[in-house]
């Protein structure tokens, strides 16, 4: 479970970031904090794994707290400054999301996020993975995102949580099924999901010798 602390000033926008949050399987928000003494005190009693921190605060800026701490930040924020956005990645943050955004401009983040980290736990880094998860990281379309159209990212989204909560690799009618959509839909997202590299895709042989393909995310 990835644990996320948000940052905003704002207690209502706090509060809809932390649900859009909760509603991403593998990520929980932890209760949204509204000032940087605060995001402190909770970083130091609890294991944050990722941070949403808005740039404009009372006491500073979220920058500041990314500057400070060795963990993975968003900086979410109305600010469009390209300087602002500049020092912000320069920072560190792994990204930024202009206010007002829709829920799955984040959440489409938060899986490709989710990828990402599981690239870590591997035991040598080889440069042209690293490139594709670099790339795949900031690649909307990976999941469905703004280049999409809202039914394809949706299917998409269903799709690609599927294979994430699933015990293991799936064929395209498991998925079809997991997500109440045709064979034929479900391969055509899973073929441009595969050739975006964002899912892995395998051979099984059955007993009739025909293979099969099985997909599994990164």
């Amino acid at each position: 479970m990835v644990n996320v602390l948000v940052l905003d000033d704002d207690f209502f926008v706090g509060q809809i970031h932390a649900r859009y949050v909760d509603e991403v399987p593998g990520f929980t928000a932890l209760e949204p904090v509204r000032d940087l003494r605060t995001a402190r005190d909770v970083i130091a009693e609890n294991d944050v794994d990722l941070l949403l921190v808005d740039y404009v605060l009372p006491e500073g800026t979220g920058v500041d707290l990314v500057r400070e701490t060795d963990i993975d930040a968003i900086v979410l924020s109305a600010v469009t400054d390209p300087q602002v956005v500049r020092s912000s990645l320069r920072a560190g943050a792994l990204t930024y999301i202009v206010k007002p955004f829709a829920a799955e401009v984040l959440q489409n983040f938060l899986r490709r996020y989710a990828r990402y980290r599981r690239y870590w736990e591997r035991e040598k880094v080889g440069q042209a993975d690293l490139e594709r998860q670099l790339r795949n990281l900031h690649d909307a379309a990976a999941v469905g995102g703004t280049g999409a159209s809202p039914a394809g990212s949706s299917t998409t989204t269903r799709i690609l949580t599927a294979l994430e909560e699933a015990s293991g690799p799936m064929t395209a009618l498991e998925v079809a099924e997991a997500v109440g959509a045709s064979r034929a839909t479900a391969q055509r997202h899973l073929a441009k999901l595969a050739e975006a590299r964002t899912i892995t895709v395998s051979l099984q042989y059955g007993n009739t010798g025909r293979p099969e393909h099985l997909y599994a995310t990164r």
